[in-house]
């Protein structure tokens, strides 16, 4: 279960892209404020360094949906503020807890600002992609964020979230599709959600 709270976090795998300079926030944040719906698949490096992939649905503000593939039965749910994890193979109940725990807040705000105050704690070029580190200034006991973005045009490529216990998770995304609608019964409860039990 560990691996799945530290999820936190969706990037296109990819191709390596060349990104000619640091991106300046204003337009980092204007990018992510632009994307209203995405889907696409994932993969993700967990702590201990195994593998998990899966499908991802976004849609601003505030929802997410991580899936993730066989021989996993499990799926993560954010919605009204909520993250919610279950497990298919245990016998426990979902595990909730706020959304303001994680970093993700951030990105899935109603309006990004990372100019805001004590938001971003490393703004920086790799050679290929921009690389912003954030925490909520809030909560910023909640862990870190590093977002990975390449240019031209610009997209979110990478993140890695750093727990507030020390864990590492970092998650890669296949070709992201932004725009469309996606169903609303994808954030349902995962209590409620018969879709759930397949």
């Amino acid at each position: 279960m560990k691996q799945l709270l530290l999820v936190f976090g969706l990037i296109v795998a990819a191709p390596s892209l060349w990104a000619a300079e640091k991106l300046p926030l204003s337009e980092v944040s204007s990018y992510l404020n632009g994307i209203k719906t995405a889907q696409g698949t994932f993969t993700q490096i967990n702590d201990d360094g195994t593998l998990s992939t899966g499908t991802l649905f976004l849609q601003r503000p505030g929802r997410m949906r991580f899936e993730y593939d066989p021989p996993e039965k499990a799926f993560v749910v954010v919605s009204g503020g909520t993250v919610t994890i279950r497990d298919m193979k245990s016998n426990m109940p979902p595990e909730s807890y706020p959304l303001r725990r994680t970093p993700l807040s951030i990105i899935l705000a109603r309006k990004v600002d990372l100019s805001r105050a004590n938001m971003v704690v490393g703004h920086g070029f790799d050679g290929t992609a921009t690389v912003v580190t954030a925490q909520d200034p809030e909560n910023p006991g909640a862990g870190r964020i590093d977002l990975s973005f390449t240019s031209d045009p610009v997209e979110l490529r990478k993140w890695v979230v750093h727990d507030s216990s020390g864990g590492q998770t970092t998650v890669i995304l296949g070709a992201l599709k932004t725009g469309g609608n996606l169903n609303g019964t994808l954030f349902l409860n995962p209590v409620d959600d018969g879709r759930n039990d397949r």
